[in-house]
């Protein structure tokens, strides 16, 4: 009904400036038939020339991207019938002009890939790149390299397109020719033919020789940076052409190796200073560049080996100015980009061997050196190309460990941020024991032996780092405020947002990672959840969708990571509230924040903990969820209680039990957070130790801990719904069994025996009778009493004598000191609201804060 709403909204809204942002922002709703109604609303409201390049773009991308072909058809026709027909006349090179290929060029290739696939574009052998080249030679006149062909230019638009268009038929001819070789007949020859067909049409539409191409892509990379994108587009041309002769290897391999050759760009600054252009790291400046240059690489030199003795011939002439420290820092970046090409694609590190420079000679005199280079984007990407050799190595070396750690320790901001990403990759690679034996050989006994917590750094004495774990540098590193990252600096620049997005990849394959101890699983938990939902990493939009594939997918791998995941949520949470464990000096707006931010922690952690697992249980952890009473053993077929959402609920219960006596303002608000996680929290009937351990938890809760009065009726609902799933609700948990529960889940609680323990209901509430007990439930529960009554004489160290009597007067005789202990615990709650209230004026900014407001909250 809500989406019929929606809808009749977006159809009534009239086509002006101030409504084209709603209605396009509409292609987000939840409903596909509302998604649906906005292309209709665009294709009938506001043509293609009403729009800015950002909304056009905007609306492509979302609409042909769609996940529902509904909508992606819809968005199809908007394009098709109006923009393409109506505003282009078809023309296609038109229609990708009103989109800025150059900046938005996924979108126009996924413009392009849809028309073609729909068919709207038609193809024909008139039309073909070989109009861009017109040949000087006429015939018999000599060999063509002496006089090279005149080269017309092409726009952005037409170079794209192109490009589109080739690599369309090449894949539509494979697809025919596959289909023609898996059938017979007539069905096969026909699969053949379009094949050829489409075989055929490519050939005319490339250039005719690869003398022509070269020339081509030549032209515009003379032509500068204005056709540097035409160039890029064209370079990708080069995977389509056939190199089987030796003429035309020898030809594209003389302009690869020009292309390898080819300085850096670079610019002078207002003060004099020359600037190279680009990122600094790859080669050309640009990765998309040198993804095109090595592309066509792969494709001239097919060979095993080849193409290193190629890559490696240019590194060894470019290294030689660098090795007699002649060469500027232009000289240096050139040469390590080469280098980076060469290792980012090399498949074998043996394949390194033999060739005009051996792999020892690159690391010991270039790479090495070049980290320790005076200019800051040689130290770069040196770095990054320590990384990269890492990577091929059998195990990391103690050259190459040891100079990353130097360069993320003690290095500026842009330095330790590329040593940091190496180093997670080798520990991804090789794994973190393997990175840390590259440092200490001989002591791997000791590297391996159980930690039950990070080590302490001090940054502020690098030297002392040095030998420090490498899990212990990055745990570490999340607390460090001195990295430099400024607030304008890219994302994947600041240094926790890239720590962050190792940790949580080495949690998902820790176990692959054998030699991480299980007991800090937890510790980097507690930070990736703080770091989550932390105010400094608002703006992170990559970190925090990192993050949030992370918590998606963890709980689900086995048993073992939700307990672990269970572990860290208090942790984590106490770790949001500085005005209580860190910075008693907070304020109200601080605390005000943290409540909120513990609020969507909590059901962020209720969720985790109820997704589904996709690993097969051991037989371990079979075994350890049947250890309760006779009554787990139907769900001994499950996970544990430590990997269940009812052991994350005794770990809150036992968390709010532990405030004891008069409080503050900010702890009252984060014991609020935590019972609103707690009454999310469903527990399930085969869980009866676990119910009956919450029940007495509860009363431990009710009695000591004064809550908002929102808090107190969810705890009483909360302890009527666990009555209600009990089997036996008279019955008390015996205390043995309950430090039992509490010792598998690691806490240290020490359960008052004075607190009544078979009353599991909210004081001042009466408890409601459960109906179609009879006669039996009576015979039974006073047997139960007594039982209870010789247990607790048995179990006292000082004897009391009990009077012989019906079962009635020992009932009324525990009935009247039952009540005489909860008149005392109303007295003693009565006391602690009014010292409460006394201090409510305080920072009465956080109490007044509404308890339902947070509830409201997205915690995505």
């Amino acid at each position: 009904m809500l989406q019929e709403v929606r809808k009749t909204i977006l159809l009534a809204l009239p086509p002006t400036n101030a409504t084209s942002l709603l209605i396009i922002d509409c292609t987000l709703d939840v409903s596909e038939a509302v998604r649906k109604a906005v292309y209709s609303v665009i294709a009938s409201k506001f043509p293609l020339k009403s729009l800015s390049i950002k909304l056009r773009t905007l609306i492509l991308q979302r609409g042909l991207g769609d996940r529902s072909i509904i909508v992606s058809k819809e968005c199809l026709r908007l394009l098709r019938d109006e923009w393409f027909s109506k505003s282009c006349n078809y023309d296609p090179k038109e229609l990708l002009k009103y989109l800025d290929v150059e900046t938005y060029e996924f979108v126009g290739e996924a413009v392009m890939d849809a028309l073609l696939k729909d068919g709207s574009i038609k193809l024909h052998d008139k039309q073909s790149i070989q109009e861009y080249i017109v040949s000087t030679v006429t015939e018999n006149e000599g060999d063509p390299a002496d006089s090279p062909p005149s080269i017309q230019l092409m726009e952005p638009e037409s170079a794209i397109y192109w490009k589109t268009v080739c690599r369309f038929l090449q894949t539509k001819a494979q697809a025919k020719g596959s289909d023609a070789a898996v059938t017979t007949g007539t069905e096969a020859a026909m699969y053949a033919a379009e094949a050829s067909d489409n075989n055929d049409l490519l050939d005319k539409i490339l250039p005719a020789t690869v003398f022509d191409y070269v020339a081509l892509v030549r032209a515009h990379i003379d032509a500068g940076a204005n056709y540097r994108f035409a160039s890029r587009q064209l370079l990708l041309l080069g995977a389509m052409l056939d190199f089987s002769d030796s003429t035309s290897r020898k030809i594209a391999g003389a302009f690869l190796q020009d292309l390898l050759r080819r300085p850096l760009d670079f610019e002078i600054d207002e003060t004099g200073i020359e600037v190279v252009i680009g990122d600094g790291l790859n080669l050309g400046g640009d990765k998309d560049w040198a993804d095109a240059v090595t592309s066509l690489a792969k494709k001239v030199h097919v060979a095993i080996g080849e193409i290193e003795s190629a890559v490696l011939g240019v590194v060894e002439e470019l290294a030689r100015p660098c090795r007699e420290r002649t060469a500027d820092f232009k000289q240096w970046m050139h040469c390590l980009a080469v280098t980076g090409l060469l290792l980012q694609n090399v498949k074998s590190f043996h394949l390194l061997q033999g060739q005009a420079i051996q792999p020892s000679e690159l690391l010991q005199s270039l790479l090495l050196p070049g980290a320790k280079h005076a200019h800051l984007d040689v130290q770069r990407v040196s770095v990054r190309c320590l990384g990269l050799f890492g990577l091929l190595e059998k195990k990391p070396s103690e050259d190459v460990v040891k100079q990353l750690r130097v360069s993320f320790i003690k290095g500026p901001a842009p330095i330790s941020t590329m040593a940091c990403k190496a180093l997670i990759d080798l520990a991804l690679w090789h794994g973190p024991l393997e990175v840390d034996k590259a440092l200490r050989p001989g002591d791997a006994s000791q590297l391996e032996q159980i930690k039950m917590a990070f080590t302490a750094l001090n940054f502020l004495d690098a030297d002392d780092n040095m030998d420090a774990e490498f899990l212990d540098l990055l745990y570490a590193g999340l607390d460090r405020t001195d990295w430099g990252n400024s607030v304008e600096s890219d994302e994947s620049e600041i240094m926790q947002a890239v720590i962050g997005e190792g940790l949580g990849k080495i949690l998902l394959l820790s176990e692959n990672y054998t030699s991480i101890p299980t007991s800090l699983h937890p510790l980097l938990l507690a930070k990736l959840i703080e770091l989550y939902f932390s105010d400094e990493t608002s703006g992170l939009q990559r970190l925090k969708q990192c993050l949030s594939v992370f918590f998606e997918h963890y709980p689900t791998l086995s048993a073992n990571h939700k307990k672990y995941l269970s572990k860290a949520f208090i942790p984590a949470v106490r770790s949001m509230w500085p005005a209580i464990f860190g910075n008693a000096g907070g304020t109200a707006v601080i605390v005000s924040n943290l409540r909120k931010h513990a609020t969507q922690a909590s059901r962020f952690m209720v969720q985790m903990m109820h997704a589904p697992l996709y690993a097969v249980h051991d037989e371990t952890e079979n075994a350890e969820s049947g250890t309760g009473s006779v009554e787990n053993a139907n769900h001994s077929s499950g996970p544990s209680l430590e990997c269940r959402e009812e052991g994350l609920a005794v770990r809150i219960a036992a968390e709010l039990a532990s405030f004891t006596g008069k409080r503050t303002a900010a702890e009252r608000s984060y014991m609020s957070a935590l019972c609103r996680t707690l009454v999310l929290i469903q527990f399930h009937p085969s869980e009866q130790d676990a119910i009956r351990l919450m029940r007495r938890l509860l009363n431990h809760l009710t009695a000591n801990v004064h809550l908002e009065k929102d808090a107190m009726k969810e705890l009483k609902l909360m302890a009527e719904r666990l009555e209600s799933v009990d089997s036996r609700p008279e019955e008390a948990l015996a205390l043995e069994q309950a430090n039992l529960i509490l010792g598998k889940l690691e806490l240290d609680f020490n359960l008052d025996v004075n607190v009544p323990a078979a009353s599991c209901t909210i004081p001042q509430t009466p408890a409601r009778p459960r109906p179609g007990r009879g006669a039996s439930r009576s015979r039974r529960r006073a047997k139960d009493d007594e039982e209870e009554m010789s247990s607790e004489e048995e179990s006292s160290p000082v004897s009391v004598p009990v009077a012989a009597g019906s079962s009635r007067s020992q009932r009324a005789s525990k009935t009247a000191a039952l009540t005489k202990m909860m008149s005392t615990a109303n007295r003693v709650a009565t006391a602690r609201i009014e010292e409460d209230d006394e201090d409510e004026g305080e920072e009465s900014e956080v109490t007044s804060q509404d308890s339902d407001d947070s509830d409201e909250e997205e915690f995505f």
